[in-house]
């Protein structure tokens, strides 16, 4: 994070702290703040948060799939044809508009369990003026109605990485503002590829999310499985995206201890 030397005004003070440490968003109205990355991956100065966009040719067309956008989203006025979801080389190419989760109704893991996958943001920031996070959901419990539940990992080109939930109203398991982690990786400035792995497992009374094959947070079930938050680890897994995000997931596997 950059530092003032010169004696300055409270509200230049003020400006040059938000200027330096631009909000991480995962969905409209829910800017959060980690500390700041590299001045190659910040912006000069942050920008009011923009609104979800429209993607162009939007819709689902991988077989099987479908998806829902955040409610929040959706109340302002978005739909899920906003946001857009194709298969490319045989890997799940996303791009946002309004936030969304995608999964296939088939994807199910229940017991012990862990779903991977690797995700490319082709162009960091490409689409955003801050970072957008992406990763993967299990749990996924009454998905596409309005009381779905579900936990999610996921990353940010920064090095940050947050998560969260629905139950159906959001929950955060690590914060406000998330966590940064050594393990993420960072892309080297705005426009550049940046890659991911990103697991969440489920063993006994924790789950774990693990990027690039290094845990970094663990959680009691019993903190998660809980009034207002999931109804069970048992049930869909897929993949989430904030808005105004692009990026290429493959490899979404699960597998049993």
């Amino acid at each position: 994070m950059s530092r003032i030397h010169a004696f300055l005004p409270v509200s230049a003070l003020v400006f040059a702290a938000c200027a330096s440490n631009p909000p991480v968003t995962d969905s409209p109205g829910t800017a959060q703040r980690f500390p700041a990355a590299p001045e190659a991956n910040t912006p000069a100065a942050a920008a009011p948060m923009e609104s979800a966009r429209a993607v162009a040719g939007g819709g689902i067309s991988v077989s099987g799939w479908t998806g829902k956008i955040d409610a929040n989203e959706a109340k302002q006025g978005q739909v899920l044809n906003n946001a857009k979801l194709v298969s490319n080389g045989g890997a799940l190419h996303v791009t946002t508009g309004p936030a969304v989760a995608y999964w296939n109704p088939s994807n199910t893991a229940s017991g012990d369990y862990t779903v991977s996958a690797t995700f490319r943001e082709p162009a960091y920031m490409a689409l955003n003026d801050h970072p957008h996070p992406y990763g993967i959901f299990i749990g996924g419990n009454d998905m596409g109605t309005d009381t779905q539940s579900y936990l999610y990992c996921a990353a940010n080109g920064n090095g940050s990485f947050i998560v969260r939930g629905f139950g159906p109203d959001a929950f955060q398991m690590n914060g406000r503002r998330g966590e940064v982690n050594a393990a993420v990786n960072k892309a080297t400035a705005k426009g550049e590829p940046v890659t991911n792995k990103i697991a969440v497992s489920v063993r006994g009374d924790k789950v774990q999310c693990a990027i690039n094959d290094t845990v970094v947070g663990t959680y009691n079930k019993s903190d998660l499985v809980a009034a207002g938050k999931l109804k069970s680890t048992d049930g869909i897994y897929g993949i989430r995206f904030a808005h105004n995000t692009e990026g290429l997931v493959s490899g979404l596997t699960v597998t049993k201890p």
